[in-house]
């Protein structure tokens, strides 16, 4: 078996320059606008919509997959991971940043397709195995049911998943969904390594009816999520809406794609737009 996985990682891999991504995309950032693969750095790719990241990290002995974009999606990336010169079979677990629908709309598909474990924090368990969210979600009404997942690696903050040599640390970061899920990892490639963070969204967002400012705990649980990204060491950032850090720029040399300070910088563009919604409500 690992063999076989290791074959199909040497294989001749087909992903699209982002040049070709951009004309697939230009006019598009739907949650299920399709697009071709793209590599990021190293064994790393994306491989989901033109506005949804979905990652596939790739190793010898199996692949990580982070997010599934929408149900009507999953058809797309489950293409995109075969054009790559991988085999579904060989996607052996997938993650996600947080339980909404654009992110894990198309997991019940891929975990079908691929006949992978999905993992997930206990916050973000109910959603995903119900395919509806929490009734504490800020967002709750916003998103459409999904099909539920099953469950079989239960995350906490600080756990290490493992499939051969990969490594990858999730973070909980919750604030933007109760589930929120940050994570990272090294990938190397030519002898030069880079700390990867899939920081996840830190927009205040929510229903209509929702105010922050009526729940102080979460607004402190969400300050402390984004200071606990402005920590984070990281090299490389991507977001699960790319235009949140601006991806398709950096890898089309716009922009640096490695950047020390990209984590500070994104939690304390998030610091900023919660404390703007904080203070919009407070003036009602």
């Amino acid at each position: 078996m690992f063999a076989s996985i290791a074959a199909a990682a040497l294989a001749a891999a087909t992903p699209a320059t982002i040049a070709e991504h951009q004309a697939a995309c230009a006019g598009k950032d739907g949650w299920s606008d399709p697009a071709p693969p793209i590599k990021i750095f190293a064994n790393v790719y994306d491989v989901g919509t033109c506005g949804i990241v979905s990652l596939l990290i790739t190793g010898p002995r199996g692949h990580i997959l982070l997010d599934a974009a929408t149900e009507e999606a999953a058809p797309g990336i489950a293409a995109n991971i075969q054009r790559l010169g991988f085999q579904l079979s060989d996607v052996k677990i997938i993650g996600a940043s947080h339980e909404h629908y654009d992110h894990v709309g198309g997991l019940a598909e891929l975990q079908r397709l691929t006949g992978a474990t999905v993992m997930s924090m206990s916050s973000a368990y109910l959603a995903l195995e119900t395919g509806k969210v929490d009734a504490d979600d800020p967002q709750l009404g916003l998103h459409k049911p999904y099909q539920p997942a099953k469950v079989g690696i239960m995350l906490a903050d600080g756990f290490v998943v493992r499939q051969g040599p990969l490594a990858i640390t999730a973070h909980a970061t919750p604030g933007h969904a109760p589930g929120s899920t940050s994570w990272s990892w090294r990938s190397c490639e030519n002898g030069r390594c880079v700390t990867f963070v899939y920081a996840d969204s830190v927009s205040a967002v929510s229903s209509d009816s929702y105010r922050f400012s009526d729940h102080k705990r979460y607004v402190t649980t969400f300050r402390e999520s984004l200071r606990k990204i402005e920590r984070m060491q990281c090299s490389l950032l991507v977001t699960p809406h790319p235009a949140a850090s601006n991806l398709y720029d950096r890898l089309a040399g716009k922009a640096p794609l490695i950047d020390g300070s990209a984590c500070k910088e994104y939690a304390q563009r998030g610091r900023a737009a919660l404390d703007a919604r904080l203070t919009k409500e407070q003036a009602k």
